[in-house]
C-alpha cells in the first residue's frame, strides 16, 4: 500500500469556514437553519394563492380589473426582494490565513510585552478616528482578524460579517452590509401587501352580505376566513418591523448597535456615521453603491488530496515452472511415533496407490555379450581338463 498525491481543482466555496450552506455552484449563500425560512415561502404564497383564487374573480368583475394586476405585481416584487435577501452573502469577512494569523498574533504580544503568570493578558482592540470619534476595533478569536468597524462575529453563522445588523430566521441567513437595502424593501412590500390582502378581503366579505347575508357568504368563501386571521395576526408584527427599521435607517444605525446601546447611554458618544439630516442617511443606506462580495466564492484553488495505491508484484518463473506438490503431515511408513488409529489408514492409502514402481512392467533380462578373448580363455581352460 502506498499513497500518492494527487492535486484538483476545486471551488473555494467547497473549503470556506463556518456554518453556511451553499447551493448552484456557489451562487447561493443561506444558513444552515431554513426551516423558518420555508415557513415564510408558504405563508407568503398559500395567502396570495387563496385570495387569486376566491376575491379576485369577483373583485375583478364588480369593481376593477387593475385589483389581480396590482396584487400580482406586489406578489412578485416581495418574493423578488425575499430571495434575494435570503440567497445573497450579507458581507461575510474571510477569515485570516494561518501565516497572517501567526504575524497578528506576534504583533499583539509585542505590543503587550510579557503578562505576569496570572495576570488576566489586556483586551485586544485597536483603536481608530472616524469623523472625529474614536472606535475601537475589536479581535476576534474565531477569525484570528480584528473586524472592521460595525462589523460583528454570528453565533449562528459563525462569521463575522461587516456592518452586521442581525441575523433573521424568517429569510434564512444574516442581514449586513450587502442585504440591509432588500431586507428593508421585503419588509416594506410584505406590508403593503398584507394591507392590500387584508383590505380587499374585507371589501369581499361586505359586498357579497348585502345580497347573501354575512353567514352564506362565509359559507361560500371559506378562504377569505383564513386569509383574514393570517393577515390579522401577521399585519402587526411585519408593520411594527418596519417601521422599525425605518426609524434605524433615518439615523444611519443597525439593530446590534441599538441593541448594544453603541451610540447613546452612559458612554454619551455620538454616532459617527450619522449625517444629521434623515435625507441623507436614507440615502446612504437604501441608495448607496453594491459592494462587492470578498469570498470570491465560485474562484478555483488547488488541492492536494492522497490517493492510496495497492502494488502488486509480477509472477517469478520459478513459480511458474514449479509443479504443485501436496503435502501429507502422516510419515510413508508406520513407524512408533505414528499412533495406531493412524496405521490402518496409512497401510490402506499405501495399498490403493501402488508405487511407481509395481506400474512398470519387468524388463527381460539379456544373455551378457561374449568378447573373443573371454572365448579363447574359456577353450584353454577345457584342453587342459582333457
Amino acid at each position: 500500500m502506498s499513497a500518492v498525491m494527487i492535486t484538483r481543482k476545486v471551488r473555494k466555496w467547497e473549503k470556506l469556514p463556518g456554518k453556511n450552506t451553499f447551493c448552484c455552484d456557489g451562487r447561493v449563500m443561506m444558513a444552515r437553519q431554513k426551516g423558518v425560512f420555508y415557513l415564510t415561502l408558504f405563508l407568503i404564497v398559500g395567502t396570495c394563492s387563496l385570495f387569486f383564487a376566491f376575491e379576485c374573480p369577483y373583485l375583478a368583475v364588480h369593481l376593477s380589473p387593475a385589483i389581480p394586476v396590482f396584487a400580482a405585481v406586489l406578489f412578485l416584487f416581495v418574493m423578488a426582494m425575499l430571495l434575494r435577501t435570503s440567497f445573497s452573502d450579507p458581507g461575510v469577512l474571510p477569515r485570516a490565513l494561518p501565516e497572517e494569523a501567526t504575524f497578528i498574533e506576534m504583533e499583539i504580544e509585542a505590543a503587550n510585552g510579557n503578562v505576569p503568570a496570572g495576570q488576566r493578558p489586556p483586551p485586544r482592540i485597536r483603536n481608530v478616528q472616524i469623523n472625529n470619534q474614536i472606535v475601537k476595533l475589536k479581535y476576534c478569536y474565531t477569525c484570528k482578524i480584528f473586524r472592521p468597524p460595525r462589523a460583528s462575529h454570528c453565533s449562528i453563522c459563525d462569521n463575522c460579517v461587516d456592518r452586521f445588523d442581525h441575523h433573521c430566521p424568517w429569510v434564512g441567513n444574516c442581514v449586513g452590509k450587502r442585504n440591509y437595502r432588500y431586507f428593508y424593501l421585503f419588509t416594506l412590500s410584505l406590508s403593503l401587501l398584507t394591507i392590500y390582502i387584508f383590505t380587499f378581503d374585507i371589501v369581499h366579505v361586505v359586498m357579497r352580505s348585502v345580497d347573501n347575508g354575512f353567514l352564506n357568504t362565509l359559507k361560500e368563501t371559506p378562504g377569505t376566513v383564513l386569509e383574514v386571521l393570517v393577515c390579522f395576526f401577521t399585519l402587526w408584527s411585519v408593520v411594527g418591523l418596519t417601521g422599525f427599521h425605518t426609524y434605524l435607517i433615518s439615523l444611519n444605525q443597525t439593530t446590534n448597535e441599538d441593541i448594544k446601546g453603541s451610540w447613546s447611554g452612559k458612554n454619551r458618544i455620538q454616532n459617527p456615521y450619522s449625517h444629521k439630516n434623515i435625507i441623507k442617511n436614507c440615502c446612504e443606506v437604501l441608495c448607496g453603491p453594491t459592494y462587492p462580495s470578498v469570498l470570491d466564492r465560485r474562484g478555483l484553488m488547488q488541492e492536494d488530496s492522497p490517493v492510496s495505491t495497492t502494488c502488486t508484484a509480477p509472477p517469478s518463473s520459478s513459480s511458474i515452472a514449479a509443479p504443485q506438490t501436496t503435502k501429507t503431515t502422516a510419515p510413508l511408513i508406520p513407524n512408533e511415533h505414528t499412533p495406531d488409529d493412524a496405521k490402518p489408514s496409512i497401510a490402506a492409502s499405501a495399498e490403493k496407490s501402488p508405487s511407481p514402481k509395481e506400474e512398470l512392467p519387468p524388463t527381460p533380462k539379456l544373455p551378457p555379450l561374449a568378447s573373443p578373448e573371454t572365448d579363447a580363455e574359456t577353450s584353454i581352460a577345457k584342453d587342459k581338463t582333457h
